[in-house]
């Protein structure tokens, strides 16, 4: 190993023992096949003492062929077959209400086959685990489900939407839940299942070389999103240089020069403008 690769390691493993269930990317290899940890998480969210969860999956790519797909950090399965979506969001801005109903709509239209009646599709939450007080009022939960005005009655449509503030503390199930998903250090988790799992990741042997893995396998995503970006901003930047040339040049008309450089009509106007000014 260099020196590099050696500062490199202690950087990781410095950053591994800051690690909380409330980072994404722990959480879902924490998680990853983890029916228990899962199991003792959606009883204490969904208040079903006696829910047994039969499958969970992570990075769950869930495809749109014509719009925007979607990627679930858990997708969980219980034994009555609900389908449950568990996002973790630190951020306020990405735990949006409407990207908690696209979340919705996305496991909605991937959970039918062809040839079965829509009264056949399944009970299905999406849960977000936020870090801070998202939708205010200090709550530990907010349950939203759609609800028919005019009857005063719930709509029960077997769809629901489960906020979980993530700041929230106290002595009751969620409080410790809580407090457990912001806590580094295993030692001070009160759930042995989940204090378990950390555990595994961040002291044992195997552990650490999993996540070790998985931060190289970020880094290595990161630089090549970042190569990807500059190449397209090189093509643009080459492309309005062109397109300049071309302007000085008089012979071809804004149409063809777009055409021929790939920008828009509006991007060859504004340059135009720009040339002439």
């Amino acid at each position: 190993m260099t020196d590099k690769q050696e500062r490199q390691h202690q950087e990781d493993l410095q950053r591994l023992r800051g690690f909380r269930l409330l980072d994404d990317d722990f959480m879902t290899k924490c998680f990853e096949g983890e029916t228990a940890c899962m199991e003792l998480v959606l009883r204490i969210v969904l208040e079903k003492p006696d829910l047994q969860v039969t499958d969970v999956r992570t990075q769950v790519f869930v495809e749109n062929l014509l719009n925007r797909s979607v990627r679930l950090d858990i997708l969980a399965t219980d034994s009555e077959g609900r389908k449950i979506n568990v996002e973790i969001q630190r951020a306020d801005h990405g735990a949006g209400k409407r990207r908690a109903r696209y979340n919705s709509a996305m496991m909605d239209v991937n959970l039918l086959p062809k040839g079965e009646d829509t009264d056949d599709l399944p009970e299905t939450y999406v849960v977000f685990i936020t870090e801070n007080d998202v939708l205010g009022g200090g709550l530990p939960l907010h349950r939203i489900s759609r609800y028919d005005h005019d009857m005063g009655t719930p709509f029960d449509d077997g769809t629901h939407i489960i906020y979980v503030n993530g700041a929230y503390r106290g002595s009751s199930p969620i409080g410790l839940l809580m407090h457990d998903f912001a806590c580094t250090d295993p030692a001070e988790m009160h759930y042995n299942a989940l204090a378990d799992r950390v555990r595994f990741y961040k002291e044992s042997k195997e552990g650490v070389a999993i996540m070790c893995k998985v931060m190289e396998e970020m880094r290595e995503q990161s630089l090549q999103e970042g190569l990807e970006e500059g190449m397209k901003v090189g093509r643009k930047e080459s492309a309005v240089e062109t397109a300049k040339r071309m302007l000085a040049d008089g012979h071809l008309s804004l149409e063809k020069i777009a055409e021929f450089t790939g920008l828009n009509l509006d991007e060859v106007e504004k340059l135009q403008t720009a040339e002439n000014a």
